[in-house]
């Protein structure tokens, strides 16, 4: 679990973390993280690393997460597949719809959620992937506190929760040279999905567009540059408010508490500089900026900034796969302390 040397054999490596934490909503949480990763072909070097991995908690007041990732490649990478799968019974702070929510409005819900994603991508020409999704999405919601800004705001659609089905294409272009710890090359993929009014008359019926672009520079031997830029947006008729874009996670624009700002659109970027002083270990600094907004107010005006930084563990050398520790800070609002977020996850942020 130290050694400086890699595994050269390529065989597939597995590691379980035990998770534990403590909040007021959900009491004490318990649970298990845990990635496996292997090759469908050991003898290719060029075939990359299939990864699925699984987060798992539950808490003493009947709170629940289970959320199971794959991301699998054929060997020759000539087809790629991922897989996300989501059951989640979970308290939230919800603080209304826009770029400048306010903390005092803070109001306390509890989340059930079910969500499944497949993705299936085929590689025509060298780097580029065309594909098709199917997902499903089931959410349902009760507002702890009545009275606040969730059940008094008309605005918001679809309080107790609802479904949608949606069906899409996608296409990437990747040129780098690992898909689990790039040192160079680019990587673009931009997603359609469209959801048909199935469920009612009053159901939401539109579209989703996500664009996802990186590309990484190796600055020295241990050292590279990555930067990331994202656009998604939700268009189409009776948008609920739980399929609007929000900002901040443990991926982009850390440091700001996930869905504190949602809205029709969503853009940011971060640059991280990683360097990995050992084969087992790495330090990363990363800034970014972003925002929410809707479709009347298009505009790069009022970006909010974050900067941040990290400290790697590799527990895969050979296949560049980590443990993350990420400590993120975001805006300092009036009447409001800065806003941050630590962050304990598997692989990179991007």
């Amino acid at each position: 679990m130290l050694s400086n040397e890699k595994d050269t054999t390529r065989k597939a490596s597995f590691l379980p973390i035990p998770s534990f934490g403590y909040s007021q909503e959900t009491g004490l949480e318990l649970g298990v993280g845990a990635i496996f990763s292997y090759y469908t072909d050991r003898k290719d070097t060029l075939t990359r690393s299939s990864n699925f991995s699984l987060n798992a908690t539950y808490s003493t007041k009947k709170t629940y997460n289970v959320a199971l990732k794959g991301d699998a490649w054929s060997p020759g990478n000539k087809y790629h597949f991922i897989g996300d799968v989501r059951f989640k019974r979970m308290p939230f702070n919800f603080y209304g719809i826009g770029n400048n929510t306010q903390k005092a409005d803070e109001d306390k819900l509890i989340m059930n959620q079910i969500k499944v994603l497949f993705d299936a991508e085929q590689s025509f020409i060298s780097h580029a992937y065309t594909g098709v999704s199917l997902g499903f999405e089931n959410y349902k919601f009760t507002d702890q506190i009545t009275g606040g800004i969730f059940s008094n705001s008309p605005g918001i659609l679809d309080k107790d929760g609802g479904s949608v089905i949606y069906i899409g294409i996608s296409q990437s272009y990747d040129t780098r040279n690992s898909n689990n710890y790039p040192s160079k090359g680019f990587f673009g993929r931009v997603t359609y999905q469209f959801a048909p009014r199935f469920f009612d008359s009053e159901s939401f019926s539109g579209s989703q567009i996500k664009l996802d672009v990186r590309n990484f520079w190796p600055i020295s031997k241990k050292i590279v540059l990555g930067v990331q830029g994202i656009y998604y947006t939700i268009q189409g008729s009776n948008k609920p408010f739980y399929l609007l874009q929000q900002m901040g996670n443990d991926q982009i624009m850390r440091g700001y508490y996930g869905g504190r700002y949602r809205d029709e659109n969503l853009i940011a970027s971060q640059l991280e500089l990683r360097y990995r002083f050992m084969n087992r270990f790495g330090i990363v600094a990363f800034a970014g900026a972003g925002k929410v907004f809707n479709n009347d107010d298009v505009n790069l005006k009022r970006l909010k900034p974050n900067f941040g930084v990290g400290g790697r563990y590799f527990f895969d050398t050979a296949k560049g796969l980590s443990v993350r520790l990420d400590y993120g800070v975001g805006e300092k609002l009036a009447s409001e302390k800065r806003q941050s977020g630590f962050y304990i996850s598997l692989a990179e942020a991007f």
